[in-house]
């Protein structure tokens, strides 16, 4: 009858039998690490309890008091509540992570007794043994399957299925107390996440500084607690050796090259849209990698790049409870190891409120201990208020006493504003959308910020399109995390772009040199864009650039009938930007001049590659924007429709003839897109998301995470960079102690162009 009990429960789902302790589990006992393990109940009662405030118990309590009853519980990581009673008999211990628990008890009655298929001895609660329950029902003594297991065993001795989770037990010198924690199958043993919480100091031995008083439940009115930049005072001559350290550290000049629609326009004839190429190339970061200790290799040297304030706004609603949470602490995890010392982090957890967990702390060795430890504390509950969680991350940025260079926020949800956005009827209008976003922090808001928030996704459930609108209208990127184990990839991703920021406040002017010249237009995505009244000089704001960052324009002119002479000169191209490490302004001293023959004969034009390659480029993404417009309408046939026209249209241009890589990801991405538009309900679950990930891509020719797109193996990795590529190797292949030394692959960033003729 049990075991059929058992297979009952677990068809259900329901394959956990936790048991309620005696006395009542008090909610003002600290809380352990989701990956971490269980304290026993006198380390507990010496440690400083924190975070109390976002505590909750993991499982309801007995209201008898004397009954031992099994209760199915909610999905949480937030470690186990432990009983204010010092009495060992009295205490069960419980950690839940995923689909598998494990008991610790000394005097729970129970009926429930069994045989250990692998000691074959008697398992009874109230022996004082740990009990592993796998997720195919079958129960062994912790210490006898953790040896079973250790060395990559993943069959249940019992019935031969395969785990997905299994459980090891670290040496006692690595965790205290002889802990244990599980591991899942499908992440890396070798966990670095694991390897820094396991580090972790106890508080009381480090006198230098009050961590407790980090996470106090009551917030200043003024986030202006941020820590101090790392700015020594210097002597004369140190200030003269630090401009000469400044000076080798620098970054080179930006490379600008320009590429005419064709070579030659004959003399007689005018030219109303004459395509010209803008083409702007950040340079790489210098001095090479830099390891700051055995576990971390940052990007960059930390003296090549701008350091960065980041700001992360993190959802812990109810719907995050379970695995998304776990898998969200070990992307921080990643995210807070690979931040150097100038780099400083904040962090904003948000349900029905929001509330600032982390203040802006440098991430020296004691400041990525305090950030882990707050991103451990995170529970999931309530609804989800991402108003009120952007809002207190802008506070955070606009209080702040010292800035860093870079400054920037990631937004992550699975779910929809319930505060802010939703109207009663459930509708939704674009003007909601901009109220989601502070108006500090909007690129036209008028405080001269420049804080891009990069939204992710997370899952089936977001509301994409808010989620795209947060970003486009402060600059930042949408990426949709769709299967759950991406996350790590995607922030990867996204700070390896964030740590390598060579370039800022970059410009590009544009003037005509002849006389009779007009521009007709200037393309450029969602980059801000002027031109004068009379149509002879315009301006692109392109902003930051990552390291080896390519950025191409598409002006448009007309060319008048000319035949003074065999050359003409159209434009003067020019870029101004500031140099990170140096904080100054850098004008490049020779504008890069666009001129064309203009012979009496000439022979069929050449069109150029370059030029080609973007007219697609732009072409492609104005089908993607038509069909989604035709998609919300209800239009999915005629959405399809127009995605099918252009991929054919792509088929026949002489990129796609010559094979061209840019050409071939575009048109597998538009098929995609097909496919995602094939019926009402793909296309709520996954089509929007994946579309505008795709058109915030486009129009800000950056890498956004969509589908799959971190894979090495997938064709749209449009836009990536070698240290964005960089770190999501890193993600992939995390190990501990010193990562392998291997060549990684080189990233293919897009447009792959062949050298100018």
């Amino acid at each position: 009858m049990e075991s059929k009990w058992r297979k009952a429960k677990l068809a259900l789902g329901l394959n956990m039998c936790l048991y309620v302790p005696h006395q009542k589990l008090d909610d003002s006992s600290p809380s352990s690490s989701s990956t971490s393990s269980i304290k026993h109940s006198h380390d507990a009662a010496n440690v400083p309890s924190r975070f109390s405030s976002d505590a909750i118990p993991l499982s309801p309590v007995s209201p008898s008091g004397n009954e031992c009853r099994p209760t199915t519980p909610t999905p949480s990581s937030s470690g186990l509540r432990l009983s204010k009673s010092s009495s060992k008999s009295s205490k069960l211990r419980i950690l839940y992570f995923r689909h598998v628990s494990i008991i610790f008890s000394h005097a729970c009655p129970s009926k429930l007794q069994k045989t250990c298929a692998i000691c074959l001895t008697a398992m009874k609660p109230g022996q004082g043994h740990a009990i592993f329950t796998a997720e195919c029902s079958h129960s062994f003594h912790f210490h006898c399957i953790t040896s079973n297991v250790k060395h990559g065993n993943q069959i249940c001795p019992v019935c031969r299925a395969k785990w997905k989770e299994i459980p090891f037990q670290s040496p006692a010198s690595d965790l205290p107390n002889g802990r244990s924690r599980i591991s899942p199958v499908d992440w890396p043993r070798d966990d670095a996440w694991l390897t820094v919480v396991r580090r972790l100091p106890s508080p009381r031995l480090d006198s230098t500084r009050q961590i407790s008083s980090l996470f106090h439940a009551s917030e200043p009115g003024t986030f202006d607690d941020d820590e101090v930049l790392d700015q020594q005072v210097e002597t004369t001559e140190e200030n003269v050796f630090a401009k000469d350290i400044t000076k080798i550290n620098s970054i080179g000049a930006i490379e600008v090259k320009t590429y005419p629609e064709v070579s030659a326009v004959p003399r007689a004839t005018c030219h109303n849209n004459f395509a010209i190429l803008i083409h702007l190339k950040a340079p790489h970061a210098s001095g090479g990698q830099n390891s700051r200790n055995q576990t971390v290799i940052p990007p960059t040297n930390q003296n090549s790049r701008a350091p960065v304030d980041l700001v992360t706004v993190l959802d812990v609603s109810g719907s995050m409870a379970g695995t998304k949470l776990a898998l969200l602490k070990r992307a921080m995890g990643f995210v807070i190891q690979h931040l150097g010392p100038s780099d400083r982090l904040s962090v904003i957890a948000f349900s029905s409120t929001a509330r600032r967990l982390f203040p802006l702390r440098r991430m020296t060795e004691t400041g990525r201990q305090e950030a882990l430890q707050a991103v451990n504390s995170l529970k999931s509950n309530g609804g989800t208020n991402i108003a009120e969680g952007l809002r207190k991350g802008a506070k955070v940025i606009l209080d702040r006493k010292s800035k860093n260079p870079v400054g920037s926020i990631i937004l992550l949800s699975d779910g929809q504003d319930t505060y802010t956005v939703t109207s009663p009827s459930g509708a939704h209008s674009r003007a909601d959308y901009k109220s989601l976003l502070p108006i500090s922090i909007h690129r036209d808001g008028g405080a001269g910020l420049r804080i891009p928030v990069h939204a992710f996704g997370f899952g089936a459930d977001h509301d994409a399109a808010s989620m795209h609108s947060i970003s486009e209208i402060s600059g930042g990127t949408f990426s949709f995390i769709e299967a759950e184990a991406v996350i790590q990839d995607a922030f990867a991703q996204c700070i390896g772009g964030l740590l390598s920021v060579v370039v800022q406040e970059a410009c590009v002017k544009v003037e005509c040199s002849h006389p009779n010249l007009r521009i007709n237009s200037i393309k450029a995505g969602s980059y801000r864009t002027s031109m004068t009244a009379d149509a002879r000089t315009g301006s692109i704001d392109v902003g930051d650039l990552y390291a080896e960052e390519e950025r191409d324009f598409l002006v448009t002119v007309s060319v008048p009938v000319d035949e003074s002479s065999d050359e003409m000169s159209l434009l003067k191209v020019r870029c101004i930007y500031r140099d990170p490490i140096s904080k100054e302004m850098v004008s490049l001293e020779e504008a890069n001049e666009v001129k064309i023959q203009r012979a009496t004969i000439i022979g069929q034009p050449v069109v150029s590659m370059e030029v080609d390659r973007q007219r697609n480029r732009l072409r492609a993404a104005e089908a993607m924007a038509e069909a989604r417009a035709a998609a919300e309408h209800g239009d999915l046939t005629g959405a399809v429709s127009l995605l099918e026209s252009c991929r054919r249209a792509l088929s026949e241009t002489i990129c796609a003839q010559a094979g061209d890589r840019l050409c071939v990801a575009l048109c597998a991405e538009l098929k995609e897109m097909q496919e995602r538009m094939a019926n009402r309900h793909v296309y709520e679950s996954s089509g929007r998301a994946y579309v505008l990930s795709g058109l915030s891509s486009h129009s800000w020719q950056r890498a956004t995470a969509r589908g799959d797109s971190t894979d090495s193996t997938s064709l749209v990795q449009a836009y990536q960079t070698p240290s964005m590529t960089d770190m999501v190797t890193r993600s992939q292949t995390m190990f501990f102690g010193n990562p392998p030394q291997r060549k990684l692959r080189q990233a293919q960033s897009f447009p792959a162009r062949p050298q100018p003729r």
